[in-house]
């Protein structure tokens, strides 16, 4: 039997990891990730924009380049950014740049098994691909390899891969790109999927399937109780919770919109914040837009170097005493 990867529409944080299907808890609430691990204080150093802009791997491999190729390397970067190759840097740019170093581990997961899926290699995925590949299914055949008693639950999972594939799929023609791909997978990463993790969401917890999710069931999808177990505090503080924050209008219940709110929190934008950043601190012309000359003028917030990080130390050791 062909084994089934975790994330299919079982869990909203998808993983690139071959198995079962999961029935554990999931984590809800998709919040902004940190950019670094690092205080943004540009007066102690700027660790901190360089994970942001980097990302945490990359910006320890540049800790260790001299000055010269820690800028020509910046200035490759700096083209890549660059989308429409009119010499600027704009604030989307470079906000759709750090997220994306942000979220390199899922591109390279996507990379890494991309041929699994990509069988007539045209650097595509299609419909019909992706669920041969995963659930051993040709369109028109019967399931093979599964068990009776599995069959109706794996057609169900079929069916909701398929509505997300094509959401997913901006064109229609049920052949993904690169990244329709990776928003099939991780649409808690895209704007434009938020729609459907929404859905998802209140098909995995409404258990009597009326579209609105009350407390019992709120609260069934992070707790099961044993036999005679009293409801622990944590349990009760989110029954009060959910009556206190999640249901907004004070019906009982969550609907689709409150559901919204507590899922996908509005956060600050962390990605735009430090463009706007790095964007203020560079412009020298105050044109609200970076050249690729501005960029290396202030190089040493971006990127880092062992000229740059010995500095760093100079001014915290300074600042201990």
């Amino acid at each position: 039997m062909k084994s089934l990867p975790v994330f299919l529409l079982v869990t909203l944080c998808a993983c690139w990891v071959l198995g079962v299907p999961t029935k554990e808890k999931k984590e809800r609430v998709h919040h902004s990730k940190d950019l670094s691990d690092h205080q943004h204080d540009d007066h102690k150093g700027f660790q901190y924009d360089h994970e942001a802009f980097l990302g945490k791997e990359e910006a320890r491999t540049f800790d260790q380049l001299t000055p010269e190729e820690s800028k020509l390397r910046l200035g490759k970067i700096v083209d890549k950014i660059d989308r429409d190759k009119n010499g600027f840097v704009t604030n989307m740019e470079l906000k759709d740049w750090i997220k994306h170093t942000q979220n390199r581990y899922i591109y390279e997961n996507i990379n890494k098994h991309w041929a699994d899926y990509d069988k007539n290699k045209d650097d595509m995925i299609s419909w019909e691909e992706y669920i041969k590949t995963t659930y051993g299914y040709v369109p028109g055949k019967e399931l093979y390899d599964v068990a009776d008693k599995d069959k109706e639950r794996y057609r169900k999972m079929m069916k909701r891969d398929e509505r997300r594939f094509k959401v997913a799929d901006k064109d229609g023609d049920m052949i993904a790109t690169r990244d329709e791909f990776t928003a099939f997978l991780h649409p808690e990463e895209y704007d434009y999927m938020q729609d459907i993790v929404i859905t998802e969401t209140i098909e995995d917890i409404d258990k009597n399937d009326d579209g609105i999710v009350d407390v019992d069931e709120y609260i069934a999808d992070m707790y099961t109780p044993k036999e005679d177990e009293p409801e622990p505090d944590w349990v009760k503080t989110e029954r009060e919770q959910f009556t206190d924050f999640r249901d907004i209008n004070k019906d009982g219940k969550m609907d689709r919109s409150e559901i919204s709110h507590w899922i996908i929190p509005h956060e600050y934008d962390l990605a735009d914040l430090e463009a706007k950043h790095l964007i203020f601190e560079s412009d020298k012309d105050k044109d609200s837009k970076l050249t690729k000359n501005e960029i290396l003028d202030n190089w040493s917030m971006f990127v880092g170097s062992q000229a740059t990080n010995y500095g760093e130390d100079l001014t915290r050791r300074h600042d201990e005493f």
